[in-house]
C-alpha cells in the first residue's frame, strides 16, 4: 500500500501576535514529526488564502489534512481546503498562550467555529481537537485519526478470502461482494471448502512438512496428536497458504464445520490459529464481517486479534467471558500455561488450541449489519483479567468498563451478531474515528 500522506496546514493572519504563533508552529511541527515521521508540512505559517491555494496545488492527493488555526483565520481558508481537497480533515485549535488582561494573541478558538461552520455548511465531515501541542490528549487524538485514516485506506486494498459457505442458520456470517465494496472498498475472493480439501490431499510431502515442525515447536503437546491429524493439519495449512498467496488475501472467513470434520477428519482450527499469528485476520464459521472486524483491530493494535462468542456473564464480577472452539492465536495465550494442543470439544478431533488468554487492556468491536442494510460498529472497553481457561477451547474473561449485565441486555436487544473481536490495547478513539470516516454509526457500550 502506498504510504499515507498526512498534511499539516498551520494557518494564521499577520495581524495577530506572530511571535506566539511561531512558537506554537514550531512546537506543533516537532510533535507531529514524532507522531508521524512522514508528515508533509510547509516551512512557515500560511498567512493568506493565496498562499494556501498555492500550497494545496503542490500536494499529491492527501489522505488527511490537519487544519490548524494557529491564529484566527476567517472562512476563506476553510473554503480553499473544501474547494481543492476531498480527503478527511482534522480541525485543530490551540490554547491561548497567555491570559494576562492584555492583548488576545492568537484567538484560535474562534477560528474553530469559523472553520467548523464552513465545513458543516458544505457537507464535509471532520474531526476536531482543542489543545496545545505537547498535550497528551492532543497527541492521542491526532495519532488515532491518522491510524483510522491508515486503516480506511488499507481497507480499500483489502482482499477477503472466503472458504466455503456459512454453516446452516449462521445467516449473519454471509456478505455480499457489492455491500462490502460499497462499505469499505474491499473485495471478496471465494473458494469452495471441497477445493481446499482437494488441494490439501494432492500436496507432496515437501510442501507441508515444515508446517508440522513449526506447529510442534510452538504448541505444547502437538507432538502427542495422532500423526495422521498432524499430517492433515500440515497439508491443510499449506493449501490455505497457497490460496492466500495467489489472491493476495489479508483477511479470511472460513467454513469449519461440518465439512472439515466429516470430509477431512481434521479441524481447521489449528490452521486459522497459525494464520492469525502470521498476520492474516482469520475468522471461522465463514463470518466475513467478523474477519473484517479482526483485520481492523489487527491494524489498529499491531497484534493478533481474538474472535469469539460471548458465552458467560457474571454480574457480581462485572465480567463477560468470550470463548471459541480452539482457533485463538498462540501468541495470546497466558504466559504461565502457554498454548496447548487439544481436540475439538464436540467432535473430539485435533489439533485445536487449548488455553486461557493473557490479561491486559482490551478493546472489543464488531462490524455489524443492521436490518435496513446499513452498518454499525459495536465498541466496548475493558480489562482481560487473570483467569484460567474457562471452557475447552480458548477463552478470555473481560471485566467491562461499564455494567456488564446492561451491556449484554442492550446488545442482545439491539440485535448484534454473536461473534465479537477482541484486541489488546485501547484503540477506542481510533475506532470511533474510523466509523466517522466510513460514515457508519459507532455504538459504545
Amino acid at each position: 500500500m502506498k504510504q499515507l500522506q498526512v498534511v499539516f496546514l498551520p494557518l494564521g493572519r499577520v495581524n495577530f501576535h506572530m511571535e506566539s504563533a511561531g512558537e506554537v508552529l514550531e512546537s506543533s511541527k516537532k510533535m507531529l514529526g514524532e507522531i508521524y515521521s512522514h508528515m508533509e508540512m510547509p516551512e512557515e505559517l500560511i498567512t493568506s488564502p493565496e498562499m494556501l491555494r498555492e500550497y494545496l496545488v503542490s500536494l499529491d492527493e492527501p489522505d488527511l489534512i490537519i487544519f490548524q488555526n494557529t491564529t484566527f483565520v476567517d472562512s476563506t481558508f476553510a473554503a480553499e481546503v473544501v474547494r481543492g481537497i476531498k480527503c478527511p480533515i482534522l480541525l485543530w485549535t490551540v490554547r491561548e498562550p497567555i491570559i494576562d488582561g492584555g492583548r488576545l494573541r492568537l484567538n484560535s478558538l474562534t477560528g474553530a467555529f469559523s472553520a467548523g461552520n464552513l465545513f458543516t455548511s458544505q457537507g464535509r465531515s471532520y474531526e476536531y481537537i482543542f489543545g496545545a501541542p505537547g498535550e497528551e490528549k492532543v497527541a492521542g487524538k491526532i495519532k488515532s485519526v491518522i491510524d483510522a485514516c491508515r486503516v480506511k485506506k488499507s481497507l480499500r486494498g483489502l482482499t477477503v478470502g472466503v472458504v466455503g459457505t456459512a454453516p446452516g442458520g449462521f445467516y449473519f456470517s454471509t456478505a455480499l461482494d457489492t455491500e462490502l465494496l460499497k462499505l469499505t472498498g474491499s473485495k471478496i475472493e471465494n473458494i469452495e471448502a471441497r477445493d481446499i480439501i482437494k488441494r490439501a490431499k494432492e500436496l507432496d510431502k515437501g510442501q507441508y512438512e515444515q508446517h508440522i515442525s513449526e506447529l510442534c515447536g510452538t504448541l505444547k503437546d502437538a507432538d502427542k496428536m495422532p500423526p495422521d491429524n498432524l499430517e492433515k493439519y500440515g497439508r491443510l495449512y499449506a493449501a490455505y497458504s497457497q490460496f492466500i498467496e495467489e489472491k493476495g488475501i489479508k483477511a479470511l472467513a472460513s467454513r469449519c464445520w461440518p465439512d472439515f470434520f466429516t470430509e477431512y477428519a481434521t479441524p481447521v482450527c489449528g490452521v486459522l490459529s497459525t494464520l492469525i499469528d502470521k498476520d492474516i485476520a482469520a475468522a471461522c464459521e465463514a463470518d466475513v464481517y467478523g474477519a473484517v472486524s479482526m483485520y481492523i483491530l489487527k491494524e489498529l493494535t499491531g497484534a493478533a486479534p481474538y474472535f469469539g462468542d460471548p458465552v458467560s456473564l457474571d454480574e457480581k464480577k462485572n465480567t463477560i467471558t468470550f470463548w471459541h472452539c480452539g482457533a485463538g492465536a498462540c501468541s495470546l495465550a497466558r504466559k504461565d500455561t502457554g498454548a496447548r494442543a487439544g481436540v475439538h470439544p464436540n467432535r473430539k478431533i485435533g489439533p485445536t488450541m487449548e488455553f486461557g488468554l493473557k490479561s491486559g487492556r482490551v478493546t472489543v468491536i464488531r462490524l455489524g449489519r443492521k436490518a435496513d442494510g446499513t452498518f454499525r460498529i459495536f465498541l466496548m472497553g475493558g480489562e482481560a483479567i487473570d483467569e484460567p481457561q474457562q471452557f475447552l477451547g480458548t477463552s478470555v474473561v473481560v471485566k467491562t468498563d461499564n455494567d456488564a449485565g446492561k451491556i449484554v441486555e442492550d446488545a442482545v436487544q439491539a440485535g448484534w451478531e454473536p461473534h465479537f473481536v477482541l484486541g489488546y490495547g485501547d484503540v477506542s478513539e481510533a475506532v470511533k474515528s474510523l466509523g466517522r470516516l466510513l460514515q457508519i454509526e459507532v455504538i459504545e457500550y
